[in-house]
């Protein structure tokens, strides 16, 4: 375990706090689709991906989901961590992306290495600060964007996390995290198809231009 938490995060903290992370955080493993944290559970502890991707999803009232953004080697969930802060219950959906490993910290450290570490804080603070940032784009592209942008820029950003141009996803899938019907994506699909960026196979989906 040691090694694969100095090659996701050694560049990041110094030896004396990946040796504590080793101690104390928790080995857990999660296959594509599977549902790692959802809403409302109670948040015990603070994920650090080792490897994979985890997308981190919104429910509304009505149980419509939306995608926030992708976590990848080297990133924590700053909502995860906030609520850990304030000791509340979970907000938000996480679901492997594809066969994820990560190490699950305990809260109660959460706050002590942001005392003890100059290396810790400015990752959370760092954490913060890019998952704002990916919430806004989020924002925008919900206010600014046609459903077909958001739809191409959601096939390219998952295909870069998955580092493969050829997406195992179903039209279905694609609707729940836009937030949208099955009937447009799959118009929609089509349509940017003869634009020549992506093509429609049986089982994925090829994208162009990675």
């Amino acid at each position: 375990m040691i090694k694969e938490l100095e090659e996701a995060y050694g560049f990041i903290f110094e030896k004396e706090l990946i040796k504590e992370i080793t101690h104390t955080g928790v080995l857990k493993f999660a296959k594509a689709g599977d549902t790692i944290m959802d809403i409302d559970d109670y948040i015990i502890s603070v994920p650090l991906i080792l490897e994979g991707a985890i997308k981190i999803l919104r429910e509304d009232d009505d149980s419509n989901e939306l995608l926030l953004y992708f976590l990848e080697q080297g990133d924590t969930c700053a909502l995860t961590l906030s609520c850990c802060l304030g000791q509340t219950r979970s907000e938000i959906r996480a679901i492997a992306e594809k066969d994820t490993s990560f190490l699950m910290v305990p809260i109660s450290k959460v706050e002590e290495w942001t005392a003890k570490y100059k290396s810790w804080r400015n990752y959370v603070f760092e954490s913060y600060q890019s998952r704002l940032t990916e919430m806004l784009e989020t924002i925008d592209a919900i206010a600014f964007m046609n459903m077909d942008q958001r739809l191409l820029r959601y096939l390219h950003d998952k295909a870069k996390i998955n580092q493969s141009e050829e997406l195992q996803v179903t039209h279905q899938q694609i609707a729940y995290d836009l937030n949208t019907s099955r009937v447009v994506i799959s118009r929609l699909l089509k349509k940017i198809e003869i634009e020549g960026k992506i093509f429609l196979h049986r089982n994925y989906i090829l994208v162009q231009d990675l």
